[in-house]
């Protein structure tokens, strides 16, 4: 065999980029609690959500599955999940959203664990992941389709204080509706959901 023939077979073998930051984080055993992502290509660790963070998580959660309870829902099936992977290959990333609401049963959705598969996804924002549920998450959700991400700021960048922000609607990579309101206002989350969610209770 001719040493450019050998050559051109091992590039074809050779893993990309993402398979190997893939196999590395599959590869993980992080104390409970604490979890890992990649973002952009990168892994990153988070330590475990404080009180108030998992506050918020926790409301909105029960908030959400009373309506998928409700009896004539439009997501009646749906299942709500906390600590579960969502992947956009496209953007090098995988995230673990706060929570991610499914259209049916979590063993339903796709091998790849795909971010496309959800109706929505929620992120708490803390100190250390703001700046990467703001703008990398955004952009990866964005270009995944997934067709509601709201955001909640614990620590905005334009007003200050607690800001809750829905973006909807993704068209080539971005979201074209966004809607923002200051915590302890109410925002609501458009079909199938029909919800509104009352922010007033949301700590800091």
């Amino acid at each position: 065999m001719a040493i450019a023939e050998a050559e051109s077979e091992s590039a074809v073998d050779m893993p990309s980029h993402w398979e190997v930051v893939l196999r590395a984080w599959e590869e993980l055993d992080l104390p409970e609690g604490w979890r890992a992502e990649i973002i952009e290509g990168a892994i990153s660790i988070m330590t475990p959500p404080k009180d108030e963070h998992a506050r918020i998580i926790a409301l909105i959660n029960k908030w959400i599955i009373k309506e998928i309870l409700r009896e004539g829902s439009a997501i009646g099936e749906a299942e709500v999940h906390q600590n579960i992977d969502v992947r956009v290959p496209m953007r090098s990333g995988l995230y673990i959203p706060d929570l991610v609401v499914l259209p049916g049963s979590i063993m339903m959705r796709s091998a790849e664990h795909s971010a496309e598969d959800a109706l929505l996804l929620v992120e708490v924002t803390s100190q250390s992941t703001a700046k990467m549920d703001r703008k990398p998450k955004l952009w990866g959700y964005a270009h995944a389709g997934v067709p509601l991400y709201l955001l909640v700021d614990r620590w905005d960048p334009d007003g200050g204080g607690g800001e809750i922000t829905l973006f909807s609607d993704p068209e080539n990579g971005r979201y074209t509706s966004i809607t923002k309101v200051p915590f302890g206002k109410e925002i609501h989350l458009p079909e199938p959901f029909d919800l509104t969610l009352d922010t007033g209770e949301f700590p800091l």
